[in-house]
């Protein structure tokens, strides 16, 4: 997929390489949409890499002395969904973020590339919008900052040049009378693309609203305002009537289409139906329920941190990896996805290929300690890694608790899925000795199960949570 594939040490490096190679080039981050964009030719003339995973403090979310948060372009969803900050003083970005596909999709994605690849139905933007956030673009012509509703031209369109990084992205955090959320409407409860999604920013005295700021996402080619319900809202108190009317009006702000997940008729009715949640939810001081105060992140406690030099890797470069412990070097694969250099390169066939679009789990490895999809991580990232795969899991000749529960209760049926889900459930139990029912559900969010009703996959790991104690 491609011939290149640079690993940077420092930004001033990934601008020099920018400004060196051109269009040929992209900025690798999470890769979650990068890889299948390259796959099904959305992204043409692609044929170079830049790893940013490895330059230091790019994963910094901090609040400034004038009260702007900063995000940096390496901040996965997965920070946000975890960052207290983010929860106190910008709620709407917290709630979009943990819509965001599934943990492991959550470990690698990025909120700077969910701006990037600029799909009118990805998650993040509309409460970066509704924010009124900024992004910060640099290379070697200077910096520029360019607010976020003027970076959109179009589907998948910015007025981003193949030169420039996105290196931050700022918007002024929520005042003690501003309070916010995000309504997504899926197929699915997760790992699902917007049918529609709104955010919503108000600043309330009381009842009363003195401005709002609602933003629409998947009901236009880009992110859109809903200047009429933002006017008439303003000095209005919310009452039943008043979000009716503003509901009203945000339907009529949209202008979907018809497409498979749905029509042009459903999508705006859904918008006027999530606008009345929203708001409702707002007036009645209730926008945060539904989303954990700590949520799983399949994270664990022990990351691979050692400090990174940059590597330049072609089709004739070797990848010096550790995987289940033991060091290996390979000689080809380069061009690959992890979950093709382990299971063709290093013949570790445990790790299964069921979608090969971040879709169904069932080649979740744990990268740096944090389980990921494979299918959607560039092989050379595995330079330098500590890598676990399902062959890893068990304690030499002792079975994980996981994969003894697995067996004792059954929870296994045609098999396939079965190494996603034993490695989601051991990541789980590393995060969290005794997680509860809703938390075993969070975990297992990402892996898909085409055979059982998932029952005796979540008693499973609850009798191994038992099995640890």
């Amino acid at each position: 997929m491609w011939h290149e594939y640079y690993t940077a040490a420092s930004t001033d490096e990934v601008i020099s390489l920018l400004a060196e190679k051109g269009e040929r080039a992209r900025i690798v981050a999470g890769a979650t949409d990068l890889i299948l964009e390259l796959e099904r030719g959305v992204r043409r003339g692609i044929d170079i890499l830049i790893d940013i995973t490895r330059v230091p403090g790019l994963d910094q979310i901090t609040l400034d002395e004038d009260e702007v948060i900063h995000l940096g372009p390496m901040v996965t969803h997965n920070h946000c969904a975890a960052s207290k900050l983010l929860r106190e003083r910008a709620f709407p970005l917290v709630r979009a973020a943990w819509e965001v596909g599934a943990p492991q999709i959550r470990n690698r994605g990025t909120v700077a590339g969910n701006l990037i690849t600029a799909s009118p139905a990805n998650d993040t933007i509309s409460p970066l919008m509704a924010l009124n956030a900024s992004i910060t673009l640099l290379s070697k012509r200077g910096e520029r900052r360019v607010p976020l509703r003027e970076f959109y031209t179009g589907v998948r369109k910015t007025v981003m040049q193949p030169d420039e990084m996105l290196v931050d992205i700022a918007f002024p955090a929520l005042t003690k009378t501003q309070r916010g959320t995000f309504i997504k409407l899926a197929l699915r409860r997760a790992q699902a693309i917007s049918v529609t999604n709104v955010a919503i920013v108000l600043d309330l005295e009381a009842d009363l609203v003195k401005s709002a700021s609602i933003t629409l996402g998947a009901v236009a080619p880009t992110i859109i305002h809903a200047e009429e319900a933002e006017a008439y809202l303003a000095g209005n108190h919310l009452t039943d009537n008043v979000i009716t009317q503003a509901a009203e009006l945000t339907m009529k702000a949209s202008r979907p289409i018809d497409d498979l997940r749905a029509s042009a008729a459903y999508r705006r009715e859904m918008v006027r139906v999530t606008t009345m949640r929203g708001l409702r939810a707002l007036r009645d001081g209730e926008e945060q329920a539904g989303v954990p105060s700590d949520p799983v992140l399949l994270w664990g406690k022990s990351q691979n941190t050692v400090p990174f030099k940059s590597v330049h890797h072609d089709q004739k470069s070797e990848i010096h990896t550790r995987i289940n412990g033991k060091e290996y070097t390979f000689t080809g694969g380069q061009d690959k996805t992890l979950l093709r250099l382990l299971r063709e390169e290093g013949e570790l066939i445990g790790t299964k290929e069921g979608c090969a679009e971040g879709e169904c789990g069932a080649c979740t490895v744990f990268l740096d300690g944090k389980a990921v999809m494979a299918c959607l991580v560039p092989a050379p990232r595995a330079e330098g890694a500590e890598i676990v795969t399902i062959e890893g899991l068990a304690y030499g000749e002792k079975l994980h608790p996981v994969q003894e529960a697995f067996i004792q209760d059954g929870a296994i049926q045609c098999g396939y899925c079965t190494p996603g889900f034993l490695m989601s459930a051991a990541k789980l139990l590393e995060e969290r000795s005794n997680p509860t029912k809703d938390e075993i559900e969070q975990a297992i969010t990402g892996n898909l199960c085409r055979c059982t009703g998932y029952y005796k996959i979540v008693k499973a790991i609850e009798d191994a949570s038992k099995m640890r104690a």
